[in-house]
């Protein structure tokens, strides 16, 4: 008789496989809420560069007309912007309000202030400030803001 050598055929314990399911498993999940952060953290951005353009387009449409205590953004941005009059933030203690609006694009509401101030003859100050909210709420008023952005520029009047 010739022996014959049994073979053995090594296989994967149950304890090994259960590890291997661990660790995919945490791999898909760090993946996941990797890829949440990624695009949460690219909406927040993209709501911050909408509000400084915005801030710019105010702050240089209203420095256009030289600053004028007149200028009413609804008239010469009612066509790009969806904005009417409403809360703002509050303005610098020393700069007179010229007004408040609420503006809506993308469908995330932002709150802006204009105000202006006399630097010395001849020379005028302008201010805008933006204000939104980046938390997630289905109801969001001017007291849920909890970002801002304010630009100052000068013109000659």
């Amino acid at each position: 008789m010739i022996s014959q050598r049994l073979r053995r055929y090594r296989a994967l314990t149950l304890t090994e496989i259960l590890a291997a399911a661990a660790i995919l498993t945490v791999v898909v999940l760090a993946t996941t809420k990797c890829r949440y952060h990624s695009t949460l953290d690219a909406k927040r951005a993209n709501m911050q560069m909408t509000a400084a353009r915005m801030g710019l387009t105010f702050c240089e449409s209203w420095r256009g007309i030289k600053g004028a205590e007149t200028y009413d953004p609804s008239v010469h941005l009612g066509s790009e912007l969806t904005l009417t009059a409403g809360a703002g933030p509050a303005e610098p203690a020393d700069f007179t309000l010229l007004g408040t609006y609420s503006v809506v694009s993308d469908g995330e509401t932002y709150y802006v202030t204009l105000s202006w101030k006399d630097v010395k003859t001849g020379l005028r100050a302008l201010n805008v400030i933006v204000a939104w909210t980046q938390q997630v709420k289905t109801v969001i008023t001017l007291d849920d803001a909890d970002k801002l952005f304010e630009l100052t520029t000068y013109t000659l009047n």
